[in-house]
């Protein structure tokens, strides 16, 4: 997973260029240039404002190459993830809510891991889809 370069892509077909991508995200431009050519990476909270800066989604950022590999996932498992996720949204609202380092997260912060819960789970899904072990496969597959 290459952040940068998905950085770099998705700004230059939105015909911006660092400074006016910085300026919209409110980072520096010093810093966004370090984030695209790869020498710092980019917290959470970051990215999800460089993407709507870049008015995207967050996922393009965080997939290979820009390729939504989740994309693959049929329907049945989109709806199985989505939810799941709700689940877990309503456990992590619960009446306790989420802890971190002592302190109750803010709904931004759990927004933030919840979109980082569903990525991972998408992720798992299509690299799980793609093993299928010898005895399963068809004589074609060989």
């Amino acid at each position: 997973m290459n952040v940068s370069i998905n950085i770099k892509k998705y700004r230059k077909e939105k015909k911006m260029t660092q400074k006016a991508l910085a300026e919209k995200a409110n980072i520096s431009r010093s810093y966004l240039g370090d984030l695209e050519s790869g020498r710092y990476n980019p917290s959470l909270d970051t990215l999800r404002t460089i993407a709507s800066a870049l008015d995207i989604d967050i996922n393009l950022l965080l997939t290979e190459d820009g390729a939504t590999q989740t994309g693959n996932l049929p329907s049945k498992d989109e709806k199985d993830i989505a939810k799941r996720m709700e689940e877990i949204k309503r456990d992590l609202q619960g009446e306790d809510g989420l802890m971190f380092s002592g302190e109750p997260m803010s709904e931004e912060a759990v927004e933030s891991l919840l979109d980082a819960m569903e990525y991972i789970v998408k992720q798992t899904k299509v690299i799980n889809k793609k093993y299928v072990p010898k005895k399963y496969r068809s004589t074609d597959d060989n």
